[in-house]
């Protein structure tokens, strides 16, 4: 079973992509800020992380960037950012920094569903 570390601090999306992925037979741990993304990463080695820009501590890019500064994750751990930052630079940002896919909010679980198919079938 495939490990995703889900990483917001809106309980409303946690709960619904939470549901999605346990019921699509992913294994689910959560973190509900940067600080606590880093220690279960570091912790878990997940497939994939799917990770907000926007949160509390430490910022989606400051993990974004420590997941792909450190050898142990950055060649296991795929990254997925869902935000609410709609700007070009944003996206480019994350994508600079390491991020495999950048999926604006509102957003369908279906999209988020099949970008997380095909980095796991990638990394297979």
């Amino acid at each position: 079973m495939k490990k995703i570390l889900l990483v917001d601090d809106e309980p409303n999306i946690i709960m619904a992509v939470e549901y999605t992925l346990r019921k699509n037979n992913y294994e689910v741990f959560i973190a509900r800020d940067g600080e606590e993304a880093i220690a279960l990463a570091e912790k878990l080695r997940p497939n994939l992380v799917i990770l907000d820009i926007m949160m509390p501590k430490v910022d989606g890019y400051e993990v974004l960037e420590y997941l792909s500064d450190h050898d142990t994750l950055k060649n296991t751990t795929q990254t997925v950012i869902i935000s609410a930052k709609q700007k070009e630079s944003d996206v480019d940002k994350a994508i600079e920094l390491g991020a495999k896919a950048y999926i604006k909010k509102p957003f369908s679980m279906k999209k988020l569903l099949n970008t997380i198919s095909e980095l796991i079938i990638q990394k297979s």
